[in-house]
């Protein structure tokens, strides 16, 4: 729901906003475009700030909402990139609706199904119980095949394996020995370690990179460069508002006690945070 909001109110201000800056023919897709790209939060790079034994409540509430946001935001975008916008009508936008629904629903389904696969077979098989290579190996296997077998059925293979691992998480898991677990839980650690570290690393150095910095300079002047740039952050501390509070507060309302509520406070860090380090990336 979040998701869908940001979307929709980043679109919609892109529309409105940036159409006025003339810096180019951009068309319905792009906008559409641009607003699912921006409506995902990266909560890896807000977790890295956080502190997970001084703010666990908050830890868990970023870390929850922007893993769905940002596979939400992968399908939401695959369904504008397949879907025709010319000549848009309601039945093109139910088409649409479709679509997204469709890719949505297909992936988390083939995620949950390759997920209770390796559940059966490390549990029934002889070949994958009582060994810790095969335990670990079947497991690190199954997730990269539903993840393989998504891009082959053209859906999203972010979802699907996220759904995956859920799944996994819950029935794999504990379907394994225990020197399995303490081994599967420090190399996907280990894994999740480096892939960060070269993420933060590859957008550092892609943030220095002259040549792309006088191609905008040359394309742009610096006004109007700065003039989008506030735009995109505007539309997008916006649209993360805009859902935040709403959802915090119809939240809140089934909760008893106070410890369980999400704070102000909490809100608008979920806020600042996520929505400073999605407009960066």
């Amino acid at each position: 729901v979040g998701t869908l909001i940001s979307f929709s109110i980043i679109s919609l201000g892109a529309m409105g906003l940036i159409s006025r800056l003339n810096i180019g023919s951009l068309e319905l897709g792009d906008y559409l475009a641009l607003g699912a790209i921006f409506s995902a939060t990266d909560s890896v790079c807000t977790l890295q700030v956080l502190s997970q034994d001084e703010t666990p409540f908050l830890y868990s509430l970023v870390f929850g909402e922007g893993v769905v946001n940002d596979a939400t935001s992968v399908v939401l975008f695959n369904a504008i990139q397949n879907f025709d916008l010319g000549n848009f009508s309601s039945l093109k936008f139910l088409q649409f609706i479709g679509n997204f629904l469709y890719l949505f629903g297909a992936s988390t389904f083939l995620g949950v199904a390759s997920g209770l696969l390796s559940a059966y077979v490390i549990k029934k098989l002889y070949f994958g119980r009582h060994s810790t290579d095969r335990e670990v190996a079947i497991m690190m296997l199954m997730a990269y095949l539903s993840y393989m077998l998504a891009e082959l059925l053209d859906l999203s293979g972010i979802l699907t394996v996220f759904f995956c691992g859920i799944v996994m998480s819950h029935y794999t898991w504990h379907n394994v020995t225990e020197s399995s677990r303490v081994t599967t839980k420090h190399a996907f650690a280990t894994l999740s370690f480096i892939s960060e570290t070269f993420l933060f690393l590859y957008v550092g150095m892609d943030a220095l990179d002259i040549e792309k910095w006088k191609i905008v300079s040359e394309t742009y002047s610096p006004m109007k460069s700065i003039a989008l740039s506030s735009i995109i952050l505007a539309l997008v501390l916006v649209a993360r508002a805009a859902f935040v509070f709403p959802l915090s507060y119809l939240s809140n309302l089934t909760k008893e006690t106070p410890g369980e509520k999400i704070s102000i406070r909490q809100q608008v860090s979920v806020i600042l945070e996520t929505s400073y380090v999605c407009y960066v990336l």
